[in-house]
């Protein structure tokens, strides 16, 4: 485990929250960590990268395809996992046709999940135990309610998830190809409490960073980067050009502090490490 972001991490503890932990996969493959290993956290909507996950494996062991319609007419299983199903917010019913706008939402996330528990004739925590926290040793994490937001872990654990991510040991190089891809690439949506964008582009669970900005990612981040962050301040991206993972857990709650404060850091980071 390396040492040699000190100067980085020592940004965190002006976030003023009482409780942070970041990390950081260099270039090389070393993990740097600070703050509690053991605390948990509610990872909010970077909860949403860890069920894509499971659902991009759901596809292939079989179980369901992407093709899969799921809600209105016209909707998929892709659809819904690029935002692009036409679902609000946080509400049951359309309010858009699919594919016409990237509308965020986590009831399009909760109806994936419930499709994919249908199909595997499981409950979705417990499937997302099998096909993820299992075999990734995530032991401190768990689904706690929503799939779109409920999700409690420790830094620790999402070191691993992070670096599946960068590497990923779960998927296809094929399936991981596509999902950091854009999806519907043309359009154009809001990124919640960060702006509007046109285009917007989205992966298969990831946001993918494109030419957003002002953006919560790094400013020096290729437009290949991609990743999620949380209402509950929590964040996590990977640079595919940079090849480096970093991510951030605290229980402050996002806001404007974290679109000054994560790029912020998140430059450090890169510029510490020669990126």
């Amino acid at each position: 485990m390396g040492t040699t972001l000190a100067q980085s991490f020592a940004l965190t503890d002006s976030w003023s929250a009482s409780n942070v932990a970041a990390g950081v996969i260099d270039q090389t493959g070393t993990l740097h960590i600070t703050g509690d290993t053991d605390y948990r956290f509610r990872l909010a909507s970077v909860s949403k990268l860890v069920t894509a996950w499971a659902a991009l494996i759901s596809v292939e062991d079989g179980s369901v395809s992407l093709d899969d319609q799921v809600g209105q007419e016209g909707c998929t299983l892709r659809h819904l996992l690029a935002h692009a199903g036409g679902y609000g917010f946080d509400n049951g019913a359309p309010i858009i046709s699919p594919g016409r706008k990237r509308v965020y939402s986590n009831t399009g996330f909760e109806m994936l999940a419930s499709h994919i528990a249908t199909q595997v004739e499981m409950n979705f925590d417990e499937y997302l135990f099998e096909a993820v926290f299992a075999p990734l040793g995530m032991s401190s994490s768990e689904l706690l309610g929503s799939p779109a937001a409920d999700i409690h872990s420790t830094i620790s654990d999402l070191a691993l998830f992070a670096a599946e991510l960068r590497a990923p040991k779960l998927l296809a190089r094929s399936t991981y190809i596509e999902a950091t891809s854009p999806q519907f690439g043309e359009l154009e949506g809001v990124v919640p409490g960060v702006g509007r964008f046109d285009p917007c582009p989205w992966g298969l669970g990831p946001e993918i960073h494109g030419a957003k900005s002002p953006h919560w990612m790094a400013t020096r981040n290729s437009a290949s980067t991609f990743g999620h962050f949380g209402d509950s301040g929590t964040f996590i991206w990977v640079d595919p050009v940079a090849n480096v993972a970093c991510f951030a857990l605290s229980n402050r709650e996002f806001g404007d502090w974290a679109l000054d404060a994560w790029p912020q850091f998140s430059d450090a980071v890169l510029i510490e490490l020669g990126r």
